[in-house]
């Protein structure tokens, strides 16, 4: 099996149509906004959302720079149809499109965006799947490009590790033990990616968020 052949739903194994209330539960303006503002959407970028769900992120950075081109890219086709849906209610016209992250270059084209964005993703996927996700984003990215992640990272705390066994019956422990442990960082320098950082944390009722920088080398 490669790593296309399968994704995990949005919410896991909770209905779609509960997701964004489930998604609020996690501070989401705030790290949403944190998001915002490390992509920082200039007037011709090209972005790339990888994983884009229901096209909250999309909608916001297209409302926030109508002038960028906002690419959204996910798996389940029931997920964009409510995205398209809410672009078209808030008069936002990001580009969606179906496919998988570890595919984004193949969707998108190689070396075609100026940022590549993605919010709880990479949690959801075993580590092969991580890893290839990544390489796609950087594949993706033009040389000196952005890589904006906000997903969950290191549980530093007994309180977060707690709380973080709400996404862990949602999407299952072996996926996102990973995260937990702390492992991004190391993936996305070994995907490529120079500069990474940790940027900023969350702390939310399911769990501690982090925000993550890096850059395709120049």
């Amino acid at each position: 099996m490669t790593p296309s052949d399968t994704f995990t739903p949005a919410a896991g194994s909770f209905a779609l149509g509960l997701y964004d209330p489930i998604v609020s539960l996690t501070r989401e303006r705030l790290w949403r906004s944190l998001l915002a503002m490390h992509a920082a959407p200039r007037p011709g970028d090209v972005i790339v959302d990888v994983g884009c769900g229901t096209g909250s992120f999309a909608v916001l950075l297209h409302r926030a720079e109508p002038q960028a081109t906002v690419i959204g890219v996910d798996p389940d086709p029931a997920v964009l149809r409510l995205a398209r849906r809410k672009a078209a209610a808030a008069g936002a016209d990001p580009d969606f499109r179906t496919g998988m992250g570890d595919a984004v270059a193949e969707v998108v084209g190689d070396e075609a965006a100026d940022t590549v964005v993605s919010s709880l993703v990479l949690h959801q996927c075993p580590v092969p799947m991580k890893r290839a996700i990544l390489a796609a984003m950087h594949r993706t990215l033009r040389p000196g490009g952005k890589l904006v992640i906000a997903d969950y990272g290191r549980q530093r705390t007994a309180a977060m590790r707690l709380a973080f066994r709400i996404v862990q019956f949602a999407d299952g422990k072996q996926d996102t033990q990973p995260n937990a442990d702390g492992i991004l960082p190391r993936l996305i320098a070994e995907a490529g990616f120079e500069g990474v950082r940790e940027t900023d944390t969350v702390a939310t009722v399911t769990g501690s968020m982090s925000l993550y920088t890096a850059r395709r080398p120049g």
